[in-house]
């Protein structure tokens, strides 16, 4: 990625695999319908509240049983060492693997810990969190050019309410995200969801990246804070068949009353983006963005530039044509199939809240004017399928 070999989206983690203690016996275990796999990689100043991440499953658990379905978490608790746990019906934590002197941010390594959890859970569906840092789709060479000139990343504010980004907060535990998709194809589950409890991960750029290894994406447009997800709420409705509508109105009844009441979600159904980026191959061979209008675009961001704009207030913008702005319309309804937002959404970079105007769910970053983001941008799967 930092030889531009991979202009796509960022995903900051440890992935956490060595040769490791089994604590399960050798007999094959029987599989059960769904497992859900809750990934929480080195993230340096997260840990505590991974663990409450944690307690609020188990919340879940105990309020809604689990019904031929496993819980399997990853928890790294230092760049060192991580161990597999299972979460049993009974809420008690059951140690299945530790990890130590990890490999990180390869492909191999995250696929290697994917297929031990295939072969201590094995089931019909499988499913994902991810908690950490992140930065949607910009890849981690973009945060290294950053780094070479003054510049200041969200999770580096002090003064204001902490938010999250994914993994790490220096470049050696930081991955992209077509390393996670690579990982997953080579394990061979694909998920029914990827859930990023992680900063600026509902990008089209990153669904369409992930497109063939998950149906659905959910993840939020802008910062969360770093309580992450309400586990506690929405738990319920990630097990069995999710239920998206009640994920996001719960993740939207429970930052409405927090202390910084600024939050964003949306679900995304990846089946759909081959279609989106139809319309979008169209909209851009017909219509060029004049940049005068950067100041009318939703940002939903505290970078500047802005590197993450509403996706609909963009094109917009874009496109003069009634009829094929309509024919995006339909299609944005069609993919994200469900979204909420709090009047205003937080930046710990600026210490503000920006007011939310337009929210459709996605962001795309192609009008920006942000270094970190324009010299890769035409290197992403979104861009190359859409111009």
């Amino acid at each position: 990625m930092g030889k531009l070999r991979f202009f796509l989206l960022t995903l900051v983690c440890v992935v956490s695999l060595s040769s490791c203690t089994s604590c399960h016996d050798n007999e094959p275990p029987e599989p059960v319908e769904h497992t859900l796999i809750m990934y929480f990689p080195w993230s340096t100043d997260l840990t505590y509240d991974f663990i409450n991440n944690i307690e609020d499953m188990k919340e879940a658990i105990a309020a809604n049983g689990l019904h031929s379905q496993r819980v399997i978490v990853y928890l790294a608790n230092s760049p060192y060492e991580a161990r597999l746990l299972e979460i049993g019906a009974d809420c008690k934590e059951t140690v299945l693997k530790t990890y130590d002197n990890p490999p990180m941010t390869s492909a191999a390594g995250i696929s290697s810990m994917l297929a031990d959890i295939a072969g201590i859970a094995p089931a019909s569906r499988y499913s994902m969190t991810i908690g950490c840092h992140g930065l949607g789709w910009i890849p981690v060479s973009g945060q290294q050019r950053a780094l070479r000139k003054p510049a200041r990343f969200h999770w580096e504010g002090t003064a204001g309410p902490r938010t999250r980004f994914f993994g790490g907060l220096s470049p050696e535990y930081q991955t992209d995200i077509s390393t996670l998709r690579e990982a997953i194809e080579d394990a061979g589950m694909k998920m029914d969801y990827i859930l990023f409890d992680d900063c600026y991960m509902s990008n089209v750029e990153v669904a369409y990246e992930l497109r063939e290894v998950t149906g659905h994406l959910i993840a939020s447009t802008s910062e969360i804070m770093s309580h992450g997800m309400p586990y506690d709420i929405i738990g319920g409705y990630l097990l069995g068949t999710p239920d998206y509508e009640k994920i996001c109105e719960g993740f939207l009844s429970f930052y409405s009353d927090y202390p910084t009441p600024c939050g964003s979600i949306a679900v995304t159904d990846c089946s759909q983006m081959e279609n989106l980026a139809s319309i979008m191959r169209e909209i851009n061979s017909r219509h060029t963005f004049d940049t005068e209008k950067l100041p009318q675009l939703q940002r939903l961001d505290g970078y500047i530039p802005s590197m993450f704009f509403d996706m609909e207030s963009y094109v917009e913008n874009l496109c003069g044509d009634k009829e094929l702005l309509q024919a995006f319309r339909d299609q944005m309804q069609r993919t994200v199939i469900a979204k909420a937002c709090t009047p205003t959404i937080y930046t710990a970079i600026t210490y503000e809240q920006i007011r939310v105007d337009t929210f459709s769910g996605l962001t795309i970053s192609d009008p920006t004017e942000n270094s970190m983001a324009t010299y890769a941008l035409s290197g992403t799967s979104w861009h190359k399928a859409t111009h």
